[in-house]
């Protein structure tokens, strides 16, 4: 036998949720269950022995609820009202010298964007060379940091990069080094994704190096970025419903004006200690 059942949060912190809803029999009944939603109330089916109902949050805030299964009216489920509840917490930070930005147990993304300005002519990208260390911590078996305990590495880097002007976006660029001694991998990219594009970078004497981009906009007068909600620290979000991730085989639009911003992200990996130390444009004058 079976019974229905109403999920419908009364609590909990902004930073709480998607959920993961499962009842104490591990049978689970739903996944990625937005706040908001369960704020309204949700309607599950459920075995007659079941009687809790357990919603884990797997979103930055890692909590575990468990909830009775109870009865109520009609009239006490519509007076169920959400309170807002954040508590504060006191965290150490770069106490473990194997990860560099890892945050409350989240990787959060390592941003650095560089302003670039021409002079009289508009000037056309050719490519970009990042003069970059990437260093990597060793464990301390005594427990006491020491400078020596680190290696510079050639396998890591950026993951993402954002090249823009007035007018144009590459949108998204995801990075990955490229295949060594092994032309039918490499022959791959670049990879047309459904929300980016993968292209290869290279490291050749001490620089990091990549090409293969253009202007992917589709409409010049809708912005190239929106404002997210959830961290006033990042201040632009690629507005990917105006960018075309297509081959665009014949509107390869090379990035060209009086100026251009290069924006490195590293949001997937946090054992990397990267060290930026200066980056080169190579551009061409455009003459028009």
């Amino acid at each position: 036998m079976s019974k229905v059942i109403i999920v419908k949060l009364t609590g909990a912190g902004n930073r709480t949720g998607p959920f993961t809803i499962y009842d104490d029999l591990e049978n689970v009944l739903a996944t990625d269950v937005p706040k908001e939603q369960l704020i309204i109330g949700v309607v599950y089916t459920v075995d007659d022995a079941v009687t809790t109902i357990i919603l884990q949050s797997t979103g930055k805030c890692h909590t575990v609820i468990s909830i009775t299964i109870g009865t109520a009216t009609v009239e006490e489920l519509a007076a169920i009202t959400f309170t807002e509840i954040n508590t504060s917490s006191l965290w150490r930070h770069l106490t473990n010298t194997l990860i560099y930005n890892t945050y409350y147990d989240n990787i959060e993304p390592y941003i650095i964007e560089y302003p670039f300005f021409y002079q009289y002519h508009d000037e056309i990208l050719q490519n970009v060379k990042d003069f970059s260390r990437v260093y990597k911590y060793l464990p301390i078996p005594d427990g006491v940091f020491n400078d020596n305990a680190q290696i510079q590495t050639d396998n890591q880097y950026f993951n993402k990069a954002i090249l823009y002007n007035g007018q144009q976006s590459t949108g998204i660029l995801e990075l990955v080094a490229k295949p060594i001694n092994n032309l039918k991998e490499y022959l791959k990219y670049p990879l047309y994704n459904v929300e980016s594009k993968t292209i290869t970078y290279t490291k050749n004497d001490s620089f990091y190096q990549y090409n293969t981009f253009w202007s992917l906009v589709k409409n010049k007068s809708i912005p190239l970025f929106v404002t997210g909600c959830e961290s006033l620290s990042i201040d632009k979000i690629i507005n990917q419903a105006n960018m075309d991730y297509g081959k665009r085989s014949f509107k390869k639009e090379p990035l060209r004006a009086k100026g251009l911003m290069v924006r490195h992200i590293l949001d997937n990996a946090s054992d990397a200690h990267i060290v930026s130390q200066f980056i080169i444009t190579p551009a061409q004058i455009s003459y028009k």
